[in-house]
């Protein structure tokens, strides 16, 4: 039978900060959770996404992560929060000063590498599937759900979709004072979806918020899951790849930051490999630090 009790975690992704970068809520040694109640935990935590830890036949440890409202095939800062837990907590041992590991997810295994400093964990760094350019909308098709102008748009660059794992539309606008006047019409973006495929939204400029930053960013995700996002790792090397391929950015290694005007601050490691017009992967990496440690109970007892 089914057992009534998990472990469970919650760990704060892209920050050395408790409270800061993005929640992610980890519940371990689920193998026998089927999709449906997965997606009711994920309804009950209603965190931009939870994380189920399983068994895997192809590689060191496999995840599925769910939205409030769907299952999702790659994230970033879910990964980030599961390996630190994993970690933290003795079930991925840390044999030197980087670990190697694989994760299995939706989209297949990808490698994880796990760095600490005198035996203590210190960041977690995910290679992302080889970016995939995929449609591209024209400006105006976008900017009533936006509620931006021709004025705020990054006009040397086309709005695209681009997918390391998960698609995401790649929005570049002028500055931050463009970013700041984003209102999301989530009719007019819940339309623009469903004609284009695409999962959720990543608008970002060539300006950081703090002197380490080369870009900030704000993530929107699509309805039916309705929410700015504080940190999105999947988005982040999406980004990295459309900033290197149209050559906004001239150092392939860079700071990419988010979250910082939602009172949750988190930037992330990034590296593109490979030349411009033909990227091999992505490299998105952060710390995180935990904050909740329990018991999931499903049995109604305590």
């Amino acid at each position: 039978m089914p057992k009534r009790s998990y472990p469970f975690m919650q760990v704060d992704a892209f920050t050395t900060v408790p409270l800061g970068g993005n929640p992610c809520a980890i519940v371990l040694d689920a193998d026998d959770l089927d999709t449906d109640t997965m997606q009711a935990i994920a309804r009950e935590m209603n965190l931009s996404e939870t994380s189920f830890v399983l068994r895997s036949d192809i590689a060191d440890v496999r995840a599925r992560y769910f939205t409030p409202a769907e299952e999702i095939p790659l994230a970033g800062h879910p990964t980030i929060a599961t390996i630190h837990a994993l970690a933290e907590t003795g079930h991925i041992a840390l044999t030197d000063d980087r670990t190697t590991i694989s994760l299995e997810l939706q989209v297949g295994p990808i490698p994880i590498d796990i760095i600490s400093k005198n035996g203590t964990l210190d960041r977690v760094i995910m290679t992302q599937k080889q970016p995939a350019f995929l449609d591209k909308l024209p400006h105006e098709a976008v900017s009533a759900a936006f509620g931006l102008s021709a004025v705020d748009f990054e006009d040397r660059v086309p709005i695209q979709v681009v997918s390391t794992g998960t698609p995401q539309l790649m929005i570049a606008v002028r500055s931050k004072e463009s970013l700041k006047r984003v209102r999301v019409d989530h009719q007019e973006l819940g339309q623009l979806r469903v004609e284009t495929g695409f999962f959720s939204t990543h608008l970002f400029c060539t300006e950081g918020v703090t002197d380490r930053g080369t870009t900030f960013a704000r993530h929107f995700a699509g309805p039916p899951d309705v929410f700015e996002d504080p940190f999105t790792g999947s988005a982040t090397g999406g980004m990295a790849a459309f900033l290197w391929r149209y050559g906004l950015i001239d150092d392939p290694s860079f700071v990419a930051e988010q979250g910082h005007w939602m009172h949750r601050p988190g930037s992330a490691d990034v590296e593109v490999a490979g030349p411009r017009d033909n990227i091999e992967s992505v490299r998105v990496g952060g710390p995180a630090v935990t904050i909740l440690r329990g018991e999931l109970c499903l049995d109604g007892k305590r």
